[in-house]
Formats: structure tokens, C-alpha cells, sequence
């Protein structure tokens, strides 16, 4: 999972494509880039970190353009680190710059294609460097000295034809603009904003509706499944179908996760959301024990706060902000690596004890993914003089890896794969455990404006909606991407720069 955003300006765009990266942080924390352009000279910045770290005063008045397009990334596919940081680059045909969100299911393929039939190398892993290469390639078929517009389009039409998964993207050609597309299935959020200013219109495309609000560009609406939008230097908009859209069935993972509350994707409330959530967990909560004895609600911090205010309303019960979060460590779920997640939780979380010391206690978290933090937090609630600890999930157990863009790969990191809720409950260490159901999620996401009646529920259910995924890919997928994979490939990188070091 990562964050885009891309702009066509009037006036230079190097601070508000950063200030759009700094509200889309929470979307990946390894590494940012922002690549600009003046119409003929190409400026970059990336590296590893977070946003704030990666520019300095200098890095931003280098950044010089009106137009230009950024990146947060959050590793899954491909390795971690400043040399796979976005966006990516090609210099022919005409000088193409790509930030991708999202995971191509095909990227092994695609790449030994690229570098057979279309002779283009590939200096990285990514697959966002794999998707780039095959639209520049589809781009150079067409053999123009400039593109114009319906050009671009005809070669998105090869992208769709031979790209498969899950993905957003914006891409700037230099010397022409912006463009912005969306997988035929919507999985991935993109979202488009105008902003009138003195000399003329002013585009935006985001992963959120959030960055859009931060810059005062006016919502205009979200891509469409399979749709590519391209504006031009002088501001002019351009849109095409260029791939039959499916099925819009967006990720269910964005509203339970990964999504701002304050944003508004596919015209669904993620706040609505999540509310809705706390709803329906309150009544499966009344329904299997009408006579509980919870005493006292308590998220963890931040993303479960909705739901849990919500469902303390609902059940009449005290909500009570129990613990104490550190905002300078990140996101333990987007952590590259098991045990620095570990090690973050208790550097992150402190227990207010007078919110625990003998009392029957419900925490409430958005999801359960490999159970350790959890299993943390319960501990951290006992220490602090909790007599029972209920755990509650707005999401239903994660069984299955997720293969378009979020960090799940192996199924056997996933506590809840091959275990029951009770199994899963002992390995935690909870008193009580409680899951949303999977209807009731897809009924909480769900709104009749948005008119989207199915969502990628895969990570939940196993189904994956782009009809392409083979146990053969899921074991691939986890000996590539697993944490014990990924241990493996820094313990390597760590080897060969001591290497270098004591023979330089």
C-alpha cells in the first residue's frame, strides 16, 4: 500500500506535493519521492524515511516546475530501501516518470517479456518499475515526436491489455502532463480535484480525498474502474475509457485500515464507515452475550477509535481512552519485519492504569493480522490490573494473504489461518474474542449512493477477484515476500557492505 498524488499547476508545485505526501503519510513510511518538471528539465528527490526526512530546503527549491507527481511507499512487492524508492523513471520515449500504488499480479511475467521481446532493462525488483517499462514501451509503438492525447490513451489500452491486479497510478510525461488510471476493478483508490487560481484551472489526482481537502482543491470525482485521465500542460482535461471495467469491487481493507477517517473514496465515508462497524459489532456482541459484563471500551489508538466510541454508545458503556500513544514511532501493521513490529509496541503504547486496575475490559482494535501485537497489548492491559480482557476485531479474521498491495503475503504469518476463533483467542491471551462477521463488514461499507455492491473481501474470504491467482502464485508469493524472506535478503545486503568495507 502506498500514496500518489500528481499535479498540474500554474504556479510551482514542489511545496504542495509535498504537503499532499505529509497527509498521505500514513499510507507508507519506507521511503518518498517527488519528481518535477519546467517542460524540458527533470527534477528528482527521493530516499528512505519519512517525508519530512527525506527533503531538505535545498531538495525543494531544486524541485522546480508546475508540474509533477509524488510517492509514499510502503514495501510489499520488491525490496526495501532508497534504491526502490518512487516515482520511477524512463527517459524514452519523451522522459516518463510513474508512482504506482498497488501490486501487479504478473509482474514476474511482465518483466521477463520487457527484457526479451521489448529490450528494456529493469534495475529493480518493483513491479511499479515493471509497470512503467510497459507503458513507456506501448507508448514508443506509436512513434510520434509528441503524443497527443488520444496517443496516451491508445497506449494505456496496451497497459490494461497485459498489466493484471490491483493498481492507481500517476505518471508524467515530460513535455506533456499528467496522466492517472485505476485497475479495471477499482481495487485501488484515485481520486481527482480542480482548483480555479488566476491564470486557470489547476488539476489533482490522490489516493485520497484528504490531500485533495488539505490544498483546497475541490473534490471533482473518484477514476473509474479501467478509466485513464490525462492533463495536458495547459491544464486541459482528457478522459477515456481504456479498459472495460469489471466489477467495481474496492479494497474493504482501505475503509477497515488503511484509509484517513476524514477521507471519502468510491463516495463512501471512511469515518461513516467505520462507525457503521462499531454498529454491527455491538449487535453481535448484544446477541451472543445480552448479559455481559464489560465494564469499560478501549481502542487502540488510532485507527479503531471510530468503531469504538461507536460501539460503547450502542452498548451503553464507558468509552475511556486507556492508552497513551507515541506519535514519533509509525504504524506497527506497515513495519517492514516481525520483530521491528514487535519491538515497536511497547515504545508506542503505554497503559493508563486507572482505566484498567480491576476492571472487565474491552479492547477494540480494526483488525487481528499476525496476532503478536495483540497478543502485546492484552499483556500490557494485565500489567496494568485488568481482571478480564475482551478483544474485540472490526474486521473478521485475516486467513488469507493479500495479493494487491498490502503486506500479507504468507498465509502462515496470519494467526488466523488454519485456527479457529478459539484457537486464535488462546494464542492472544484474550478472555473473550469477538469478530465482526463478513456480511456485517461488507453491510457497514456499503452505502447505496456509492453504488458499489461488492467489495475485495479476499484477504477475509480467499476469493480473489481478478481470477488469476493460483496456489502455485500464493507460494511464490510467500517465499518472496514473507518476513523470513525479506530477513533474508537484509542479512545479504548487510553481507555484501561489510565485504565492501573491508576490502576497499
Amino acid at each position: 500500500m502506498c500514496g500518489i498524488v500528481g499535479m498540474v499547476g500554474t504556479t510551482p508545485v514542489n511545496q504542495r506535493l509535498y504537503d499532499a505526501l505529509t497527509v498521505l503519510q500514513h499510507r507508507g513510511q519506507d521511503a518518498a519521492g517527488i519528481a518535477t518538471t519546467d517542460g524540458e528539465e527533470l527534477c528528482v528527490r527521493k530516499g528512505s524515511g519519512l517525508v519530512r526526512d527525506v527533503f531538505d530546503q535545498q531538495d525543494m527549491e531544486d524541485l522546480r516546475g508546475v508540474i509533477g507527481v509524488g510517492h509514499v511507499r510502503y514495501p510489499t512487492a520488491g525490496n526495501e530501501g532508497a534504491a526502490e524508492a518512487q516515482p520511477f523513471y524512463v527517459n524514452a520515449p519523451y522522459g516518463i516518470c510513474l508512482a504506482h500504488n498497488g501490486n501487479l499480479t504478473n509482474a514476474r511475467e511482465l518483466a521477463e517479456v520487457i527484457t526479451r521481446e521489448d529490450r528494456r532493462h529493469l534495475n529493480t525488483s518493483s513491479d511499479s518499475e515493471v509497470l512503467l517499462n510497459v507503458f513507456a514501451s506501448e507508448l514508443q509503438r506509436i512513434g510520434m515526436p509528441r503524443a497527443a492525447s488520444q496517443d496516451i490513451f491508445t497506449a494505456l489500452h496496451g497497459v490494461y491489455r497485459r498489466c493484471r491486479g490491483g493498481f492507481a497510478v500517476v505518471a508524467m510525461v515530460i513535455g506533456h502532463g499528467i496522466v492517472g488510471f485505476r485497475d479495471p476493478n477499482g481495487i485501488r483508490p484515485l481520486v481527482l480535484g480542480r482548483r480555479e487560481s488566476a491564470k486557470g484551472p489547476e488539476w489533482m489526482l490522490a489516493s485520497e480525498s484528504v490531500a485533495l481537502d488539505m490544498l483546497a482543491f475541490q473534490f471533482v470525482r473518484d477514476i473509474a474502474p479501467g478509466e485513464a485521465v490525462f492533463i495536458d500542460e495547459q491544464g486541459r482535461l482528457h478522459s477515456q475509457q481504456c479498459a472495460d471495467a469489471v466489477n467495481h469491487t474496492p479494497c474493504i481493507f482501505e475503509y477497515v485500515y488503511f484509509a484517513r477517517p476524514d477521507s471519502v473514496m468510491d463516495n463512501i465515508s471512511v469515518y461513516r464507515a467505520r462507525m457503521r462497524m462499531g454498529d454491527r459489532l455491538a449487535e453481535k456482541i448484544l446477541s451472543a452475550r445480552p448479559d455481559h459484563d464489560i465494564e469499560v471500551i478501549i481502542p487502540i489508538p488510532d485507527t479503531s477509535r471510530t468503531a469504538a466510541l461507536q460501539l460503547a454508545q450502542r452498548l451503553g458503556v464507558k468509552y475511556r481512552e486507556g492508552f497513551t500513544k507515541n506519535r514519533y514511532i509509525g504504524r506497527t501493521f506497515i513495519m517492514p519485519g516481525q520483530e521491528q513490529r514487535e519491538k515497536s509496541v511497547r515504545r508506542k503504547l503505554n497503559a493508563v492504569e486507572m482505566e484498567f486496575r480491576n476492571k472487565v475490559v474491552l479492547l477494540v482494535d480494526d483488525s487481528i493480522v499476525r496476532g503478536t501485537t495483540s497478543a502485546q497489548i492484552i499483556e500490557l492491559a494485565r500489567e496494568a490490573g485488568a481482571r478480564k480482557v475482551y478483544f474485540a476485531s472490526a474486521a473478521p479474521p485475516v486467513r488469507y494473504p493479500n495479493v494487491y498491495g498490502i503486506d500479507m503475503p504468507a498465509a502462515s504469518e496470519l494467526v488466523a489461518s488454519g485456527r479457529t476463533d478459539r484457537e486464535i483467542e488462546n494464542f492472544i491471551g484474550a478472555d473473550w474474542l469477538i469478530y465482526q462477521a463478513l456480511d456485517d463488514l461488507v453491510a457497514a461499507c456499503r452505502h447505496e449512493d456509492a453504488k458499489i455492491k461488492e467489495f475485495d473481501t479476499s484477504c477475509f474470504s480467499g476469493s480473489y477477484i481478478t481470477g488469476d491467482v493460483t496456489p502455485q502464485y500464493l507460494q511464490r508469493l510467500q517465499d518472496e515476500r514473507s518476513d523470513a524472506a525479506k530477513a533474508s535478503r537484509r542479512g545479504e545486503e548487510r553481507r555484501g557492505a561489510l565485504r565492501v568495507v573491508r576490502n576497499s
